[in-house]
């Protein structure tokens, strides 16, 4: 990662987030629609599909979804399947809307409002063979006050939350794969690259977003 912070926005501050989705719980309420999928719906199947096909996750995995938001990605999964399942975000406006969906699709997913610079709040939420993160590493980059610190909580979170043959898949638009590869570096080592859309661009290759699964560091 650059020495340089990313510009702080609102799209970091948790207001923002309780905002946009008690707006999308009357959307919800008044025309059924579930609300945004961030970076697009074939990057939440391209993640879904590596885990059931690549890496051949067990019904019984027990996975998180980090900053799961109106919870589709789980909801994706409960559908194929998985059974242990957690989705946890910051904005109990969002987890209100993941409960009401998974609930009128008959599916049980578990959620909970949890914040993950509380480190030790989230250790009491057990281990995990998968974590998921999704743009909510993006948000906590782009906080306006002390983005750096947050950081760091956010990793320490993440090992905390790791079993120990676990994986830490996680996706970002802010981010490359070079980037996160040293930011993650102290914690955890990469174990392969989810191929996602390039572009080309004055004759340099780039990626629009960047999906990287990572291992806990042995001790």
């Amino acid at each position: 990662m650059s020495d340089e912070e990313l510009a702080g926005s609102e799209l970091g501050t948790k207001s923002y987030w309780d905002r946009a989705y008690n707006r999308e719980i009357k959307n919800y309420k008044c025309n059924g629609d579930v609300g945004e999928i961030w970076f697009d719906e074939d990057s939440q199947f391209r993640i879904i599909d590596w885990i059931l096909k690549q890496y051949k996750a067990k019904r019984n995995s027990h996975i998180i979804d980090l900053g799961c938001g109106n919870g589709m990605l789980l909801v994706e999964l409960a559908r194929e399947g998985c059974v242990n399942l957690l989705g946890i975000d910051y904005s109990p406006k969002a987890i209100s809307l993941a409960e009401k969906i998974a609930h009128d699709q008959g599916l049980t997913i578990r959620y909970s409002v949890a914040d993950l610079m509380d480190v030790q709040a989230c250790s009491l939420l057990g281990e995990f063979d998968i974590i998921h993160d999704k743009g909510t590493y993006d948000a906590v980059s782009l906080c306006p006050h002390n983005p750096k610190e947050k950081r760091l909580l956010y990793m320490d979170t993440v090992c905390r939350l790791m079993g120990c043959n676990g994986i830490f898949i996680i996706t970002s638009c802010n981010w490359t794969e070079e980037e996160l590869i040293k930011a993650f570096q102290n914690l955890f080592t990469k174990y392969c690259t989810i191929p996602t859309p390039s572009f080309k661009f004055g004759g340099t290759i780039g990626n629009v977003v960047t999906s990287i699964v990572f291992k806990k560091k042995a001790n």
